[in-house]
């Protein structure tokens, strides 16, 4: 089986353990098979609980061209709506987009754009009951809305930027979790 290591942050990130003495925990690599082997995670033995997710992006953009997505003044239509919808389908095909993960019975899937000070920002949420988690798909929504507004205002600016990718929270299953920054 092959392990991943956990080290303390030792001032530059986590360093993996061949350079780091001081092992503080060590885990399993759950995508990977006995033979080192990418491997789908068999989930089949874990309870089924109410999993939901939230992540977050952000489309760094000039003043001028976010006030033209607000107003709806872009060549290309609505730019708002369909990056929603875009970031809607991307979660629900997560698994067919991303290697190894488990397709999921999605109940519901928000996706919100907003402006923000340096242009807009994306939020997504899913939720499912399942046996395995929603934070891909949750990702999966944000990042493809964020494409999706990229491609429909580049028209207007090419020198947009895709920052800050994250997720926001999780919560079921083994643990909940919360970015608190």
């Amino acid at each position: 089986m092959y392990r991943v290591w956990v080290t303390k942050n030792l001032g530059k990130g986590t360093k993996l353990a061949c350079y780091a003495p001081e092992i503080v925990a060590e885990k399993d690599f759950t995508h990977l098979n006995e033979e080192g082997s990418a491997a789908m995670v068999n989930v089949g033995d874990k309870p089924q609980t109410q999993r939901t997710a939230t992540a977050s992006g952000k489309l760094r953009m000039s003043p001028e061209t976010r006030a033209r997505v607000l107003v709806g003044n872009v060549p290309k239509g609505n730019v708002v709506e369909v990056a929603r919808i875009a970031g809607i389908q991307a979660a629900k095909r997560t698994a067919e987009l991303i290697p190894l993960c488990h397709p999921l019975p999605l109940s519901h899937i928000d996706v919100r754009v907003e402006p923000n000070q340096n242009g807009l920002c994306v939020t997504a949420s899913a939720s499912c009951t399942g046996q395995t988690g929603v934070e891909i798909e949750a990702l999966t929504a944000t990042s493809v809305a964020l494409l999706t507004l990229y491609d429909m205002c580049k028209a207007l600016e090419k020198g947009m930027e895709i920052t800050n990718v994250r997720l926001e929270s999780k919560s079921g299953g083994r643990s909940d979790w919360q970015r608190l920054d």
